[in-house]
C-alpha cells in the first residue's frame, strides 16, 4: 500500500527537513500552493493535490483540498472492511500523516493597516477541515500542527515503523485545541457585541511555576497572545529568578497604580494593595516618597517606576530587599548595581498605553466574571463640593492623588495622603471606620493637614468624625448613602472640605 503524507504549511520552519525524511522513509508527498514549490525547488518528490482530485484549485485557491478524494483518505478507517470496499471503489487512497498548520491570520490582524479583506482573505476552511478529519481519525493518522512534534514522529516512525496509539492521541488533542483557539480569534475578531452569548477566550502558555500561592498548589502563566503590551505577560526579564504566582499578582497589582500618573511616580505594593505610592519632579524623589510612606511594608515588596532607573536610584533600590523591580529601561550603570544581587527579578515593560485590554476576567467555581475595566478617574468625576468650605488648591491636588490610588485598594479602602505620597492606607476591612483607623494610625501626626480618599460611601458620619480628629482637612468621596448629609453636616462642623466624585470604586 502507498503511503501517503500530506503537506501543507504556512509556518515552514524544519518542514524541509521533515519532507525528506519521509520520503527516505518511503512517503508520497502530497502538498499545495507554497509549500509545493518549496518542496519542488529543493528536489524532494512531490505530488500536486490537484493531480490526485483530478480537480484544480479554484476561487483564487479558496477550494484546493475539499475534495472526497482526500477527506476520505482522511478519515478512513484503515481495518474496516466497509470502509476499505468503498475506498477501494472510488480509487481512494489512505493518507497517514497530515501536516498542516493554518493561515496566519493573528499575524495578519495583528498588522496596524490591516483591512477587512485582508483579516476574511487569512481565515483559513480547508486547513482546520483537514486536521479535524485527520485528528479525529487519530486511530489510524498521525496529524502534525506544532514544527517542535517532528522530531518525536520521525523517531517512532524509524524506530517502529509507525506512531504509538498514545502519540497520536496526543497530537490529536494538540490539534483541537489548535483549531478551537484559531476559531476563538476569529470570532472575537468579527464579534462586536461586550457580552455574547458564548464567550471564547484564547491564552498561550508562557510558563509552568513553580507552584501557587501555596508550596502545595500547581500553578502555569498563561498569556493572551493580542493581550495589552502594558503587562507582565508581555515584559522582557533581564534579570533574576523566575517569577511566581504570587509575585506576577503583585507585579499586576504595582502596573494598575503606575499607570494612573504622567509624572515620575513610583509604587510599591505587598500581597496587592498598595504600601506606598510616591510622586515627584524625578523618579529618584517619587521612590523616596514611596518609601518614606511604609518604610517596613516596602520590604520583599515589590516596586514599579515609570521612568528609567539610573545608577543613584539603582543605588537606593539595592538596599532593600525587594522581589521585583519595574521600570521602562535601566541605565547599563543601574544593571550593573542591580544585578549583583541574585535573585532580584528586574523587569523592563512597554509604557505606550495604546492596547489596553477593556475587560477583566475572574474565576469563580463553575464560571467567570467579566467586567469593564475601571478608568473612571477625577477628571471622568462629576466633582460636586458639597461642604460649606471648598477644597485648597493644595488639596485639590491631593485629593487627585487619593483618588488614584484608593480605586486599587482593596474594599474597604481609605487612603490618607498629601500632594506627593501616601500616608496611611487602610485595605480590605470589614467596615468602613475601620479602615478609616488603620490608614490613620499608620500616618499618625502626618495626617495633620492631609486628606482622605474612600472607594465608597460613609454609611454613617463616624469616618468623618474619626479623621477630624486626627485633622484631616479634606475628604472626597462617591456619596450616595441616605446617610450623606450627617457626614456633610460633621465635615462642615470641623471645617473639612468634602466632595463627591458620584462613583464608587469597589476592589474586591
Amino acid at each position: 500500500m502507498t503511503k501517503r503524507a500530506l503537506i501543507s504549511v504556512s509556518n515552514k520552519d524544519g518542514i524541509l527537513d521533515f519532507a525528506k525524511e519521509l520520503v527516505a522513509l518511503g512517503y508520497e508527498i502530497l502538498s499545495t500552493g507554497g509549500t509545493k514549490k518549496m518542496l519542488q525547488d529543493n528536489n524532494v518528490p512531490v505530488t500536486a493535490v490537484d493531480e490526485v482530485t483530478k480537480f484544480p484549485e479554484i476561487l483564487d485557491g479558496r477550494v484546493k483540498t475539499l475534495n472526497p478524494l482526500i477527506h476520505g483518505g482522511l478519515l478512513g478507517k484503515f481495518d474496516d472492511p466497509s470502509h476499505q470496499a468503498q475506498m477501494t471503489e472510488h480509487g481512494i487512497t489512505p493518507i497517514e500523516i497530515v501536516c498542516v498548520n493554518l493561515y496566519p491570520f493573528v499575524e495578519t490582524i495583528s498588522k496596524p493597516d490591516v483591512t477587512w479583506d485582508d483579516a476574511i482573505e487569512n481565515i483559513d476552511i480547508g486547513g482546520p477541515t483537514m486536521l479535524r478529519s485527520a485528528a479525529k481519525n487519530h486511530q489510524y493518522v498521525t496529524v502534525i500542527v506544532d514544527s517542535k512534534d517532528y522530531n518525536q514522529v520521525l523517531e517512532e516512525l524509524k524506530g517502529h515503523g509507525a506512531t504509538t496509539l498514545e502519540t497520536r492521541k496526543r497530537l490529536a488533542a494538540k490539534v483541537f485545541r489548535h483549531t478551537a483557539a484559531y476559531d476563538s480569534y476569529i470570532s472575537n475578531y468579527l464579534t462586536e457585541e461586550d457580552f455574547p452569548e458564548n464567550l471564547t477566550m484564547t491564552y498561550e502558555l508562557k510558563q509552568t511555576l513553580r507552584y501557587g500561592e501555596n508550596p502545595h498548589q500547581k500553578a502555569a502563566f498563561y498569556q493572551k497572545r493580542l493581550g495589552s503590551d502594558f503587562s507582565l505577560a508581555f515584559a522582557t526579564q533581564l534579570h533574576g529568578k523566575e517569577l511566581s504566582y504570587n509575585n506576577i499578582q503583585d507585579g499586576n497589582a504595582a502596573l494598575q497604580i503606575v499607570k494612573e500618573f504622567d509624572i515620575p511616580a513610583a509604587v510599591a505594593v505587598k500581597h496587592m494593595n498598595p504600601c506606598g505610592v510616591g510622586t515627584g519632579e524625578s523618579i529618584g524623589e517619587a521612590f523616596d516618597k514611596a518609601y518614606e510612606a511604609d518604610s517596613t511594608s516596602i520590604f520583599g515588596g515589590i516596586v514599579a517606576l515609570n521612568r528609567e532607573v539610573d545608577a543613584a536610584l539603582a543605588d537606593k533600590l539595592g538596599g532593600i530587599f525587594l522581589e521585583i523591580i519595574i521600570a521602562p529601561s535601566f541605565t547599563d550603570e543601574a544593571l550593573e548595581i542591580l544585578t549583583k544581587k541574585k535573585n532580584i527579578r528586574l523587569m523592563t515593560i512597554s509604557f505606550a498605553q495604546e492596547k489596553q485590554d477593556q475587560f477583566k476576567v475572574v474565576s469563580v467555581e463553575g464560571g467567570l466574571l467579566v467586567q469593564e475595566d475601571d478608568k473612571f478617574g477625577f477628571n471622568e468625576a462629576d466633582i460636586k463640593v458639597v461642604t460649606d468650605r471648598e477644597p485648597t488648591e493644595e488639596e485639590w491636588e491631593a485629593l487627585k492623588l487619593g483618588l488614584a490610588v484608593v480605586k486599587h485598594v482593596k474594599s474597604n479602602a481609605i487612603v490618607v495622603n498629601d500632594t506627593q505620597m501616601t500616608l496611611g492606607i487602610g485595605a480590605g476591612q470589614m467596615n468602613r471606620v475601620g479602615a478609616a483607623k488603620i490608614a490613620l494610625e499608620q500616618a499618625g501626626s502626618k495626617a495633620k493637614g492631609a486628606v482622605l480618599a474612600s472607594d465608597a460611601f460613609f454609611p454613617m458620619s463616624d469616618t468623618v468624625e474619626t479623621a477630624a480628629a486626627a485633622g484631616i482637612t479634606a475628604i472626597i468621596q462617591p456619596g450616595g448613602s441616605i446617610k450623606d448629609q450627617d457626614s456633610i453636616d460633621k465635615a462642615n462642623e470641623y471645617g473639612i472640605a468634602m466632595v463627591f466624585t458620584g462613583v464608587r470604586h469597589f476592589k474586591h
